[in-house]
């Protein structure tokens, strides 16, 4: 497996890869590596001939300075789980080689980034679609592989692609779990071990409302159900519960045919902020 630090030596390996007319599948993260990510990897692996992982922690797309400071940071133990996975070729930039200079372009993904994570996380999209549009510049792959976790994120990520005209297929992979639910994520490991009995609550509650809704329930009588039931365990304090159409993520009043309606919920279990979501 390949390591690279700098844009221009990673450029020089996949041009000579492009040379053997192999397909390069894409994964970016912001590295604490886990199962969800070895997924990917192994998703890209089984629809290209290369793959490729970033892992950069963006600092343009955290608009509080204690989450990037706090952000989990091991490129070791990533880089010997990726090799392990069969990735070919890391690229693990600093902050200094992704932006030589600030970025002043901005992203405005109108109503897709005015709701949930947007509405809490003021800016945050714009350094995703600058980050992701970076690094598709610099890789260039065939096929890009994201999670379902971050929803909201795989859609503005899919609207910046169609807007710049990226001739990337987009792959979206399911959200792994741990045995009792629990969405795998890097932020996981700063839940408290008092707290982590608790952590698959999120995932119940979601599950309740699906089956709530497909039995006919109004979206709004299931997030009044959904924030009771938040409310009745101390250890979570609920940000936002919201019952959406699946492409637009406005709001919907009832379930939509099969294939349409997402469930997205953002919490802190303690300090650390949760998001999850089921799809239906």
């Amino acid at each position: 497996m390949e390591i690279f630090n700098s844009v221009s030596a990673l450029r020089l390996y996949l041009e000579s890869q492009r040379r053997d007319n192999k397909s390069i599948g894409f994964v970016p993260t912001m590295g604490a590596l886990h199962a969800g990510h070895g997924s990917l990897i192994t998703a890209s692996r089984a629809g290209n001939d290369l793959t490729v992982c970033s892992i950069f922690v963006n600092p343009t797309q955290f608009n509080n300075p204690d989450d990037l400071a706090h952000y989990p940071r091991t490129l070791a133990a990533d880089c010997a789980m990726l090799q392990a996975a069969g990735c070919d070729a890391v690229f693990a930039p600093s902050a200094q080689e992704m932006y030589p200079e600030p970025a002043v372009v901005k992203f405005d993904f109108g109503a897709l980034e005015r709701v949930m994570e947007g509405q809490f996380r003021p800016g945050h999209f714009n350094g995703v679609g600058v980050v992701v549009s970076k690094l598709f510049n610099i890789v260039q792959p065939d096929r890009a592989y994201f999670g379902q976790k971050d929803l909201q994120q795989t859609a503005v990520v899919r609207q910046m692609m169609v807007d710049l005209g990226f001739q990337i297929e987009l792959h979206i992979c399911p959200t792994l779990r741990e045995a009792d639910g629990l969405a795998m994520s890097s932020r996981n490991v700063n839940i408290l071990a008092q707290h982590r009995p608790a952590a698959s609550t999120i995932f119940r509650i979601l599950n309740q409302a699906k089956t709530s809704l497909l039995a006919g329930e109004s979206s709004k009588t299931a997030q009044v159900h959904a924030a009771e039931a938040f409310a009745s365990q101390p250890d979570f304090k609920l940000a936002y519960f919201e019952i959406v159409n699946l492409h637009t993520l406005q709001p919907v009043a009832a379930c939509q045919p099969e294939g349409q309606t997402a469930i997205c919920a953002a919490a802190f279990l303690g300090k650390v902020r949760l998001i999850d979501n089921v799809v239906f």
